[in-house]
Parts: C-alpha cells; structure tokens; sequence
C-alpha cells in the first residue's frame, strides 16, 4: 500500500484531526510499521462508541500497516474512581476489554498499565522529570481528559498524578502515533510541548471524534465536550450487549429532529455505518417516494437535511444496519455472571 493510501485510511471518519498530516506522511515514508497507541479507562459495559466506533478506527490504522496498540489504563481508573475504585474489579473487568478489542481488533496488543509500569523502572524517574516541567495549573487545565472541571476543588491529589502519567505512557510505549477521541486533545498537546524539551520522541497526534448520545445535543463549551455517549447513561448509548429489540427501540427513541443533520442517528451512520457497508438501502411505499440507495454519507445527509428523508425512515435504516454489525460481536463476546454483576453494582 503506498503512502497516500495509508494516510487516506487514517483520514477517514471518525477522524477529525491529524497534528500535522505532513508529519503522518513523513512518517509513512520512512518507517513501514509505525506504533500506535490509545489509552482506554476500564469502566464499564462497552457500548457503540468506546469499542465499536473506536475499534473501527483502529482498524484503519492495521490496515494501513500500523503496530496498534490498546492501552488498558488500570491504575488512571483507579485514580478517576472508576468502578468504584476497587483494584480486584478493575482487574477482573480488564479481561473483558482486552476480549473485546481483541474480537473486533483482530492483531492489536494489549498493554495493561500495571505491566508497563512494572517492567519499566525507569518509568516513575521519566515521570517526575516531565513533571518538572509542568505548572500546577496547566496540570489543572489537563482534568478536563478525566471528565472532571479544574475549578473541582474535591479533587485529591492522585488525580493530579493522572494527565502527567498518561503523558509518560505515551514515552514509555515508544509511540510514533499517539491516538485518542477529541476529549484527550490536550493532553496530546501537552506532550507535543514537553517532549522535545525532554528530547523525547514527538509522536502525530491524531483524535477522532465522539459518538453522540441519543439524547438531543447539549455544548458545554468544554474542548472536546459535548454530549457523548455515556456507559453511566445506559438511555443515551447503544451497548454492546443490548439485544436486538433494545437497540431498535433506542434508535427509535433518538433525538431526530426533521431537517436537522447534527443528530445523532445520522453520526451513527457516518461513524459505524459507512465505515463498514458500500451503501445504505431505505425501503418505503412508494407513496412516500418508493425505495432508495445511499452510498455515500453526503448524499444521506443532504437528503435528510433537504426534508426527503422522513426521520423514522432514517432511524430504520440505521437500526436495521446496526443490529446487522452488532449481533455478531454480542454473540461472541460472552460475559459471565461475575464480570457483569461487578460491573453493574459498580457503576
């Protein structure tokens, strides 16, 4: 596969930016088997976008001839509380996500937090070196990576150990791209600042954008923020393991507002659909326009937004589709009673 090719698979949706596209083409030039990184908190039942949405892109990034490399940031979770802060259940639900990429990342590397820290000693003497180069409010700046506002003044100080941590992780995994949705823009920024005062490797940064939730779109004028979709919102995300009759009735439910083309069944369509299928087809009586073909995002949304596409056409399509892309890694990706009984009693 030659370089244009490459850099078009990385470009493609969900991407929405590439810090510097000159950089990814310079660096396709030169290494034929760059690595690839993206740091994943363990916390909770995976849903459409944390895994499928997010697998789907690491997926281009394998077929463009990319080392991927899904980090399971055991002791970052533990920091932000997540499932309730205990360590044996981050543990126990950390092999559950490792089977999940795995399923639908066929060829990525797991790497868990714990083992990276433990195999590298130099890791916490890298550490306190970045940190000397950070300012406690540029560190508080950072907690918006952790879903947290910096003016939070119940923050302990652990978390204040997190943004610099995720930062050594990228040095220690010896990272040529660095991967991450949109909320994580700033602490690849911080990374693009500091390492080569460390003359540390400068890894391309590249973020994709975030699933919406179902529910009607709400900025909170946080970089990155909006509203996503959400394991802690079980109405405002399609999970994985949620049966057919439940994904159609979410679809259903979701906000779709005629004419309006920032909506968040169109996203899925973008972001799952599109990715993985030619076309679209809608079928309707022909008293309402007859059947028709979609082979291309643009052309979708533009007739939805142009009013010729009815909403509960759109949302039938795409849960149709969905169900066709999700059934199967539900089916596969088995839990047993313990991992989603931790699960459920921690969230």
């Amino acid at each position: 596969m030659d370089v244009t090719s490459k850099v078009e698979l990385v470009l493609r949706p969900p991407t929405e930016e590439i810090v510097t596209q000159e950089e990814l083409t310079n660096l396709f030039s030169t290494n034929s088997k760059p690595r690839h990184y993206i740091g994943l908190e363990i916390s909770g039942f995976l849903h459409l976008g944390s895994l499928i949405s997010t697998g789907f892109k690491i997926n281009d990034f394998i077929k463009a001839g990319v080392e991927c490399n899904v980090f399971l940031a055991d002791w970052h979770t533990l920091i932000n509380d997540k499932l309730g802060g205990n360590w044996d259940t981050i543990s126990k639900v950390s092999h559950y996500y490792e089977r999940a990429f795995k399923l639908v990342c066929p060829g990525v590397n797991i790497i868990r937090g714990s083992e990276l820290y433990d195999s590298h000693k130099e890791y916490w003497k890298d550490f306190v070196l970045f940190t000397k180069h950070m300012t406690l409010a540029r560190t508080m700046r950072a907690m918006t990576i952790m879903g947290r506002s910096e003016s939070d003044e119940k923050i302990d100080m652990s978390k204040l150990l997190y943004p610099p941590m995720q930062a050594v992780d990228i040095h220690t995994i010896d990272v040529d791209i660095a991967h991450a949705g949109m909320d994580q823009r700033k602490i690849h920024m911080l990374v693009r600042e500091i390492f080569p005062k460390m003359k540390w490797k400068v890894p391309v940064a590249i973020h994709h954008g975030l699933l919406p939730g179902l529910t009607e779109p709400i900025t909170t004028g946080e970089e990155g923020e909006g509203t996503k979709m959400s394991k802690s919102k079980p109405g405002s995300g399609v999970f994985i393991h949620d049966s057919d009759d439940e994904i159609k009735s979410k679809i259903k439910k979701g906000w779709c507002e005629q004419g309006k083309t920032n909506n968040p069944i169109l996203q899925i369509a973008k972001h799952i659909l599109f990715h993985e299928m030619p076309e679209l087809k809608v079928e309707r009586p022909e008293k309402f326009g007859g059947n028709v073909s979609y082979s291309s995002f643009s052309q979708l949304e533009s007739d939805f937004g142009a009013g010729k596409l009815h909403p509960m056409d759109l949302k039938n399509v795409v849960a149709e589709n969905l169900v066709k892309i999700i059934a199967p890694i539900r089916d596969k990706l088995q839990m047993d009673d313990d991992t989603r009984d931790v699960i459920k009693n921690s969230v």
